[in-house]
């Protein structure tokens, strides 16, 4: 049986304590295995975190504590569907928390380096497949937004 899993190196040392922020804060997140690091890995103490399985929202993923010249960026995000203004409020202010950073169109890094879009559902039913009028300006209104406002999103159609 073949399985996929996201595999991401935290070159801040953090695969551990990321994983269990998202498994006390995500549900249906856990830490899952965490592995320590043998003797002569280089830039790794031995008995210190190494390799943490993990999972976010049902997804697996593996967090490698790499070092210093691994760092993440934007073109990995976990893409985090919610429903209504109250969860996207609850999950950004979550994220953006102890030195995390907005971002537009629903992105943000969180304090490990993590990117995320935090979409409503709201947002995907709105702007559906982007083919009529209403779903076009729909997704023109998020473009031009940092955190998701779902109000505005409604509105969005009116305007156009």
């Amino acid at each position: 049986m073949v399985t996929v899993r996201a595999h991401l190196w935290f070159g801040n040392n953090k695969a551990g304590e990321a994983a269990a922020f998202y498994a006390e804060h995500i549900p249906g997140s856990s830490v899952d295995n965490v592995m320590k690091a043998p003797e002569d890995v280089p830039g790794a103490e031995p008995g210190a975190d190494f390799v943490v399985e993990f999972t976010v929202a049902g997804l697996p993923v593996t967090g490698l504590n790499a070092g210093p010249h691994f760092t993440l960026n934007e073109a990995f995000s976990f893409y985090l569907s919610v429903e209504g203004q109250e969860e996207v409020d609850h999950y950004w202010d979550l994220l953006t928390a102890d030195g995390g950073e907005p971002g537009a169109c629903g992105w943000l890094k969180d304090k490990f380096g993590v990117s995320w879009q935090v979409i409503p559902k709201e947002l995907e039913e709105l702007s559906g497949t982007y083919s009529t009028p209403a779903q076009i300006a729909t997704m023109n209104a998020m473009l031009n937004m940092g955190k998701i406002d779902v109000a505005a999103l409604q509105a969005a159609p009116d305007g156009a």
